[in-house]
């Protein structure tokens, strides 16, 4: 998305993201998950990262992308219910980054950046 080596170490690629405007947090802060899928998280175990503390600290957001349906899915069930925000901020679904998501690399690209587009 920003032109940065995905050879790098993560927090310079976190870096890179900071600079471009572009902030990278989970929406879960934990969760019990036995394995890498995220159908496998057990019922009962997502708790929620503070999104109301963090998008008052953060007023300049416009545009929330999550990666894939279950990073939706639970900002829709675990967060929004309780969260008062700016109708500025855009949420949008964006396809995973996951390789387990069979849609090629040029088609996931493309869709997040026209999602992140500066307007």
């Amino acid at each position: 998305l920003v032109g940065v080596d995905v050879a790098l170490p993560y927090g310079q690629r976190v870096q890179a993201l900071t600079a471009s405007g572009i902030a990278v947090w989970d929406v879960l802060q934990s969760c019990v998950r036995p394995g890498s899928l995220d159908s496998a998280i057990q019922p009962g175990t997502r708790v929620a990262n503070d999104f109301a503390s963090f998008f008052n600290a953060h007023l300049a957001i416009r545009v929330v992308g999550f990666n894939g349906t279950e990073a939706e899915k639970s900002f829709k069930a675990y967060v929004l219910p309780g969260l008062q925000t700016a109708a500025a901020i855009r949420y949008v679904r964006l396809p995973s980054t996951s390789p387990a998501h069979a849609i090629g690399f040029e088609s996931k690209l493309a869709a997040w950046r026209s999602a992140l587009r500066r307007e």
